[in-house]
């Protein structure tokens, strides 16, 4: 892997295989606390369920099925380490549905959305924004992790692991 600092706040891995990918997620599962808000960007197969599903793993500490929420809309996993909800708001036809679905019932947890831009302006304070854009091989993808104040140590830590 590779990374490019932008900002104290931002920075960009060079992914070169969903495994790198995988183990961007498990490093980022550690370092998140409930009350987070993560928002994965990113077009169509560009990895952010694998991601999201990686995260979850890590969190959980044991193997356990995560199914994508492509249907559902979103799935809860209560963990020992908290709740967890991975939002997909895809199939979303109005930013108000995501919380019908509720999304406001899972702020005290930690929250994964996939595709957070169908939202509009209803994304959460402060979300850490993970945006998946093609990488140098079929299975690379440059990673952009940005993030606001509550973030900025926490990036810090991870980029020195990268």
């Amino acid at each position: 892997m590779k990374i490019t600092v932008q900002t104290a706040t931002s920075f960009t891995v060079q992914a070169h295989s969903l495994t790198e990918t995988q183990r961007l997620a498990q490093e980022l599962a550690a370092l998140a606390a409930p009350g987070d808000v993560i928002a994965l960007r990113g077009d169509l197969g560009m990895g952010k369920s694998a991601f999201a599903r990686a995260f979850i793993q890590a969190r959980a500490g044991v193997s356990i099925e995560v199914p994508s929420p492509t249907f559902t809309l979103v799935q809860a996993y209560e963990l020992p380490s908290g709740l967890i909800s991975h939002f997909d708001l895809y199939r979303l036809r109005d930013a108000s549905d995501a919380y019908e679905l509720g999304l406001d019932d899972a702020f005290g947890g930690i929250i994964l959305i996939e595709w957070p831009e169908r939202l509009g302006d209803g994304l959460p304070r402060n979300p850490l924004v993970i945006s998946f854009l093609p990488g140098a091989t079929a299975d690379g993808r440059a990673i952009t992790l940005e993030g606001g104040a509550s973030w900025a140590g926490r990036l810090d830590f991870l980029k020195l692991k990268f």
